[in-house]
């Protein structure tokens, strides 16, 4: 059976002020293109299939489209819920759409229930596992703790035990949201830390053939069965070194995986340079740049004139200007935001008490910290589903 995998497109999202609506409808082009030229049997979206809980009227319009273009090639799709979407408002319809052959799944009670689809050589089970947020999710898997590991392996367990229940020889392709160990984040992904730990092991997804993986946007292969496809589009310039693409994957009779990588459409290259304003506006070096998006980040000792309007005389695509000169950590015109740079919402915390106090947080101040944010990102979970 060919699969092509892909996730997170993020329908609504903006690159910094640039709508990507076009490019996002070109995408969904280049996707049903690739599904009908290549032989394609099924189509996999591991979730983040838009932006937000309730996204623009553009974006479910466009999403409306994509869902017909694919029913309408007779392939079927598979879809799950990422943690940027509503589940709920997702899942609409589902019932009467997976008629069409576009089978969403976005209820994790269901998740021990798969696609079933046959090819030549037999069954295919599709478990679709939507973001599971701990706390939302803890006790309808009966795990005493809230953590993404423990949810994930409980609803690992119901997918073994219905793929162990099957007809021998019934290959196993599991779609999923979630924070692998080994994966390398970009700026663009929404934090899901809880107790302080994000990343789950390969190993939860021992088992199955192979793991769709969504929610990291840069495409990867943590191992042979398990990968990332990445989004199909920047949404930060973290990724200006992204290639961005999709998963073509085979399996055979046994079960084995090959791959291929499916480049999709470029919109504009992105580019991040760094220097004076006077050696981004000269150097011939940057010429290849001057037609891409492009973030600068300038050096000079003091803030230069109309630093903005210069650097769009030369790249007229600049979206993003950032000011770090260069100065050592201890300067005291280091900003504030410098100093805070890479530092998670627990560290941040823990050097205010430090600061205020005289003396760090203890294990347990540490703990009540941890559980403190937790419950603050799990409340704005529930209000985004409640919507």
């Amino acid at each position: 059976m060919r699969l092509l995998h892909t996730s997170d497109w993020h329908l609504g999202r903006a690159f910094h002020r640039v709508n990507m609506l076009g490019a996002q409808a070109e995408f969904i082009g280049h996707l049903v293109t690739t599904v009908r030229e290549r032989g394609v049997d099924a189509v996999v979206v591991s979730g983040d299939v838009y932006d937000r809980a309730v996204p623009p009227l553009a974006a479910v319009e466009l999403f409306d489209d994509a869902l017909h273009r694919l029913a309408d090639l007779g392939v079927p799709t598979v879809m799950i819920s990422g943690n940027h979407d509503s589940a709920r408002r997702l899942g609409v319809g589902a019932g009467l759409i997976d008629r069409a052959g576009i089978h969403l799944r976005t209820e994790p009670a269901a998740c021990g229930t798969p696609v079933v689809l046959a090819d030549a050589l037999g069954d295919v089970a599709f478990y679709g596992l939507p973001y599971l947020e701990p706390a939302l999710v803890k006790d309808e898997f009966g795990v005493e703790k809230a953590g993404h590991e423990a949810v994930l392996a409980a609803a690992m367990d119901r997918v073994r035990a219905d793929l162990a229940a099957r007809a021998r020889g019934t290959r196993s392709v599991v779609l999923a949201h979630a924070f692998v160990t080994g994966g390398e984040a970009s700026d663009s992904e929404r934090d899901i830390t809880v107790g302080g730990v994000a990343a789950v092991p390969a190993g939860v997804f021992d088992g199955v053939d192979y793991a769709a993986l969504g929610h990291l946007h840069g495409c990867q292969t943590i191992t042979e069965r398990v990968r990332y496809s990445g989004s199909p589009l920047p949404y930060s310039f973290s990724e200006a070194d992204h290639r961005k693409s999709m998963w073509l994957i085979d399996l055979d009779a046994e079960g084995a995986v090959t791959s291929e990588r499916i480049d999709c459409p470029v919109p504009r290259a992105l580019a991040r340079i760094r220097g004076t304003l006077e050696d981004l506006l000269a150097d011939p070096e940057l010429t290849r740049h001057e037609e891409a998006w492009v973030e600068a980040t300038l050096t000079d000792a003091v803030r230069p004139a109309d630093p903005m309007a210069r650097l769009t005389e030369r790249f007229p695509h600049t979206l993003s200007l950032a000011f770090d000169p260069e100065r050592t950590p201890d300067d005291p015109d280091v900003s504030y935001a410098q100093r805070l740079a890479d530092r998670s919402d627990q560290e941040i915390a823990e050097d205010f008490v430090a600061h205020v106090r005289g003396a760090g947080p203890d294990e347990h101040e540490q703990g009540v910290l941890r559980d403190a944010f937790d419950a603050v990102r799990a409340d704005e979970a529930v209000r985004e589903v409640a919507r």
